[in-house]
């Protein structure tokens, strides 16, 4: 046995006395050599469980051993940690050195390891994970997930014995997100144990056995397989099935076909049947609207005219029209957040030109008070921008500044009433006690809270539980229907799919095209230029299209397609 959990309890600072504890008499066992997911809504205690398995959290009572070793005896505690490596959700928060290859090295120099050996080591790890040619730049210059796969070359570098990923693929774009997957394949078939902190129930798919923790306690421990025959149990704990599963309940439900659920999506859409009515009647009017955002042959170097120069933007251009969500879309690292800064003016274009509503950001005088109170910026790392020490103090922080205090309690409230914060529960929280999803809706509260015309949004729904990830879906659109203008970066190509009509492909800086999201999604070799793949719900929509089933042009929503569908067989049958 590797893990040995008895009836562990801790409480965070900043819980209401009320409150359960954030972990409430948990006991488990892990085995040495297994592949477990750790899943559960936000907040439900994963990460703080994550840090009591390197002895990075202590128990209030009970106790955690991990190979025989208690983790609340300090002697142990050099020891746990060279067998347990961890790959925060945080990625930052790990990051020590000025360059990629020092940083990973630290770790091995610590221990004294001779200097050939770690030469070998950090060229091993950082191959693995993609960065070895960026092995010179500095970590701080880097795109969010280029810094989670560097963070893994300093764990992978060490050799430990165990790996947790706390939701090391949510700031990955999709190939990126296949190689940290595969990587974890690989160490699990080297006999490594592996835990990982997923809110993807397509990769949970991919472990041994699920543990689901539900309010700090253990709700689920068995086989994934066996957890997605219970889906009440998934939607109580703000979880989802599978996609392949929802999949197979849409065709069950419309055309009665008997599918394993073990099956591939590619086996599955190839037992899509034909219509019997070949004519498409949809058709899409789409017209040129009035240019909200205008980006003309940006170009933005960091640290220009030193030996760490890095070209970010060469000639970028596009135009987002006005009522129409906009997305960024490209692999890691190129060049996403960077333009989105120059959105409200964080970076100034360099050379280029660009406009947002009616600012000017190439005019020597612009407001850029007023523009940011227009172009509202979720960062993609939300608490690295944290001002205040309480939830309710860093919601109200910019609504003082643009409003002063008339109506604040009314704001703060309603703020976060629309993505999902009790007031009374999370207003006296600790910003640094709260889950990486939660840090994420006080981000976007506290955007939300000073009412931007334009909201600007980098990985909206990285870190958030399944229910949590539609819930804010549906808070963006009802937004856009009410005039608010969106601009969105996501490597969830299902968050674009949701939201917007128009896309930007990115990549290595430039931009290669803009086009309606429907006619990227039929684009695999842009998108594979990209470092992208057609995600799978646009795979769905196509299939069921080349079969001569009717859909709009922008229907990705399996729900919608249910509806449609059902409607077409009524009209087949009569």
């Amino acid at each position: 046995m590797f893990f040995q959990i008895d009836h562990l309890v801790f409480r965070h600072a900043g819980l209401s006395p009320q409150a359960p504890p954030t972990l409430n008499d948990l006991t488990i066992n892990i085995d040495r050599g297994e592949w477990i997911a750790l899943v559960g809504a936000n907040g439900s205690g994963k990460t703080t469980l994550a840090r009591m398995l390197n002895g990075l959290l202590q128990p209030q009572q009970g106790r955690v051993l991990v190979d025989g070793l208690d983790t609340r005896e300090a002697a142990h505690l050099s020891q746990i940690r060279a067998r347990v490596g961890m790959v925060f959700q945080s990625p930052e928060d790990q990051i020590i050195s000025s360059l990629v290859k020092e940083d990973t090295a630290f770790g091995l120099e610590n221990l004294g390891i001779p200097a050939d050996e770690i030469n070998r080591r950090v060229e091993e790890a950082l191959k693995a994970v993609g960065m070895w040619e960026a092995r010179d730049r500095a970590p701080h210059l880097l795109s969010a997930g280029q810094i989670q796969r560097v963070a893994l070359a300093g764990v992978l570098a060490m050799q430990p014995e165990c790996i947790i990923f706390d939701e090391s693929t949510a700031m990955l774009d999709p190939h990126g997100k296949q190689d940290v997957l595969a990587q974890m394949k690989q160490l699990h078939a080297q006999g490594m144990t592996v835990i990982m902190i997923t809110h993807s129930m397509d990769e949970a798919l991919l472990a041994q056995r699920v543990l689901l923790l539900d309010h700090g306690q253990l709700a689920f421990d068995d086989s994934p397989q066996a957890l997605f025959t219970q889906p009440e149990l998934v939607t109580r704990c703000h979880l989802e099935l599978p996609f392949t599963y929802q999949v197979n309940q849409l065709l069950q439900s419309v055309f009665h076909t008997e599918i394993p659920l073990s099956a591939s999506l590619e086996q599955m859409l190839a037992q899509i049947p034909s219509s019997q009515q070949r004519e498409q009647k949809f058709f899409s009017q789409w017209e040129k609207g009035t240019a909200e955002i205008e980006v003309e042959h940006l170009s933005h170097t960091y640290m220009a005219g030193t030996p760490m120069a890095h070209v970010a933007l060469h000639e970028v251009s596009f135009a987002a029209w006005s009522g129409q969500a906009h997305a960024l879309i490209g692999g890691t690292g190129s060049g996403k957040s960077t333009l989105l800064q120059h959105l409200n003016g964080l970076y100034l274009p360099q050379a280029g030109k660009v406009r947002v509503g009616e600012f000017d950001l190439t005019a020597p005088q612009i407001d850029l008070r007023q523009l940011r109170h227009y172009a509202g910026l979720v960062f993609q790392n939300p608490e690295l921008y944290f001002f205040e020490q309480y939830v309710g103090d860093e919601i109200a922080y910019g609504a003082k500044l643009y409003y002063g205090r008339e109506g604040l309690r009314e704001r703060v409230q309603l703020a976060m009433q629309q993505v999902g914060l009790e007031f009374e529960a999370f207003k006296d929280r600790f910003t640094n006690t709260l889950s990486g999803g939660e840090k994420r809706k006080v981000a976007l509260a506290s955007a939300l809270v000073i009412e931007p015309q334009l909201l600007i949004l980098d990985e909206p729904t990285a870190g958030l539980d399944p229910q949590s990830r539609q819930g804010l879906l549906q808070v963006l659109n009802h937004l856009q229907a009410n005039g608010r203008q969106l601009v969105l970066s996501s490597h969830n190509m299902e968050d674009i799919t949701a939201l917007a009509k128009r896309a930007t492909v990115m990549a290595q800086g430039t931009s290669l095209v803009t086009d309606r999201v429907a006619q990227v999604f039929l684009n695999s070799s842009l998108l594979a230029q990209a470092g992208l793949s057609i995600p799978a719900s646009a795979q769905l929509s196509q299939a069921l299209k080349v079969k001569g089933w009717e859909l709009p042009e922008d229907c990705f929503s399996l729900m919608e397609m249910k509806t449609v569908l059902l409607a077409q067989q009524g009209k087949n049958n009569e």
